[in-house]
């Protein structure tokens, strides 16, 4: 293999492996513990230790630094977290994202079969899904090691061949090129765990220097702050000043880790030991050191980036102007169809956004969600007004059967999603408020019962997203038949609640009116929800007499 075209193939190969094995464990993080990391963060109040924590437990999880970063900005986008409490979480992040990077750098292959027998034994025979999720996790990180069995094991051949060693060794003279290089490669790949831990193999290998390896990981953490930035460019200023924040926070450190790099080669933890180790070690120690010398001073440096970027107010209010609306399109049907497809999703992921945050009004000790929630309303109405108008204006024209009824499928669903934030907004917020206001607690059985009864209706309204986005009649089928599910369960869990009254459960006596609206609105919701699936069932014959088939 020393041709150097093979070479490349190979190495770009397992690079290939390593982003979809990272991607494929974050994947199945999202889907198993999505909704528990959520909510750790939405903890990160004030304490910034805390709040450091728990960015270490979410990053580590994620495998992803950027992963938690986006999950801070939105938030931040809602109202629901702080700038400060936010930097103190993003410095947190990135030092759980090192101790991904640590547990590889290991050697793990003899692990390698019996995680493959054991995830694919889970995935494919428990009907749990949470357990299937995490037979997808451990398939992933097998497939982690074995990409990086591939890097390495390429890596080794190119110190064989005299032009791409010409060219690394070139690197090494140049070391704010490296940096910028290293920066853009990390951006590129949209994974600073996968380029560190391809640093890793170019270093064991002896492919590349230490120094020229440590380096190319200084540029790696810049590059890592990069990724979120571009990612959420768009966001409300306030949530940009997350990413600017960490951006800053990482240049600052490679600075000085440039100017001090020379001075390392001596240390006992650098000086004989293993070049791969080494990297993982000062990967780690790099971020360490942010924390320790940025987190003390996390409130004066948010009110610095406050001032420094300013919320841009006409910006702030087009987030609910439509975005795809293009008048120009009305000549043409299907690009206007498309337009407003897009622009229903936009809707769609607010509409997502308060419904999983609602459940939350009813613990927090403040209005700051609640006012947010009231917020992103003001955009669903404005939003489904100007969809409806746009819809209104194409079928004035004329229009195939076809568009004529994808335009009407389109308004319906609008329709559907304006109700369900108006029950939100005008029913759920209010008990929230009225519980809160009356300072009365629902039981615990009542409140484990109220909770998974909403996971329920979220996970509803994702599937609803998705069929909605690709029209596949056996997701449709599924959201359809789950509605009869929720309706029994609703009736379950009202003959549970009415039995606490007739045992004389306080908490149960105190929140019964409470307790019954918040079952009857979260399944009025569910309601408007299903109606996406309707039209694509009853194209599909699926829908008899507005019944499923058997």
């Amino acid at each position: 293999m020393n041709n150097g075209g093979s070479l490349l193939l190979h190495l770009l190969g397992g690079i290939a492996l390593l982003l979809w094995a990272t991607r494929l464990v974050k994947t199945g993080v999202q889907r198993a513990f999505g909704d528990q990391l959520r909510s750790l963060l939405q903890r990160a109040t004030e304490n910034r230790i805390r709040a450091c924590g728990l960015g270490v437990l979410v990053s580590t999880a994620l495998q992803s630094s950027t992963a938690t970063a986006l999950l801070l900005v939105s938030f931040a986008a809602r109202g629901l977290i702080a700038l400060g409490p936010a930097l103190a979480v993003m410095l947190g992040a990135d030092i759980g994202s090192t101790l991904v990077v640590q547990a590889l750098s290991f050697d793990l292959k003899a692990l390698v079969p019996v995680m493959f027998i054991g995830g694919v034994a889970a995935f494919m025979l428990s009907d749990n899904s949470t357990v299937r999720q995490g037979g997808r996790i451990v398939i992933g990180l097998a497939l982690m090691i074995l990409s990086l069995g591939m890097i390495v094991g390429t890596s080794t051949a190119m110190r064989e061949h005299p032009t791409l060693t010409f060219v690394l060794s070139r690197l090494g003279d140049e070391p704010i090129l490296s940096v910028m290089l290293a920066a853009g490669l990390t951006w590129l790949l949209h994974s600073s765990v996968a380029m560190v831990l391809f640093i890793m193999a170019l270093a064991g290998a002896q492919v590349i220097s230490l120094d020229l390896a440590l380096v190319l990981l200084i540029g790696a953490n810049i590059g890592g702050g990069l990724i979120p930035l571009g990612l959420g460019w768009r966001e409300p200023q306030a949530a940009r000043r997350i990413l600017v924040g960490n951006l800053a926070f990482r240049v600052s450190g490679a600075v000085t880790a440039l100017v001090l790099l020379g001075s390392l080669r001596d240390l006992p933890w650098v000086a004989g030991q293993d070049p791969a180790r080494v990297i993982a070690n000062a990967h780690m120690l790099f971020n360490m050191a942010l924390a320790a010398v940025f987190l003390p001073f996390i409130e004066p440096i948010a009110r610095v980036l406050t001032r420094s970027l300013p919320a841009d107010e006409s910006r702030e209010a087009s987030l609910s102007r439509p975005l795809h609306l293009d008048e120009v399109l009305l000549d043409q049907p299907a690009l206007a169809l498309g337009a407003a497809s897009r622009e229903v999703m936009r809707l769609a992921e607010r509409v997502e956004a308060m419904l999983s945050d609602t459940i939350h009004t009813f613990s927090d000790n403040d209005d700051k969600r609640r006012i947010a929630i009231r917020k992103l309303d003001d955009e669903v109405d404005a939003l489904q007004e100007a969809i409806k108008l746009y819809l209104t204006r194409l079928t004035r024209q004329p229009l195939s059967e076809e568009d004529a009824r994808r335009a009407f499928d389109l308004i319906l669903f609008t329709t559907n999603l304006e109700h369900v934030g108006d029950i939100i907004d005008k029913n759920l917020l209010e008990l929230a408020a009225k519980k809160r206001r009356h300072s009365v607690s629902f039981s615990e059985a009542g409140w484990a019962e109220l909770t998974e009864f909403h996971a329920r209706i979220v996970r509803q309204m994702k599937l609803a997203m998705t069929v909605f986005m690709t029209k596949d009649v056996a997701m449709a089928r599924e959201l359809v038949a789950e509605k009869d599910s929720i309706r029994v369960a609703e009736k379950r869990a009202t003959e549970r609640h009415l039995a606490r009254l007739r045992e004389g459960t306080t908490a149960s006596i105190e929140t019964s009116a409470l307790h019954l609206d918040m079952l009857r609105d979260l399944k009025r919701i569910n309601a408007h929800i299903v109606s996406v699936a309707h039209p694509i069932l009853e194209a599909s014959g699926e829908i008899r007499q507005s019944r499923l088939r058997g």
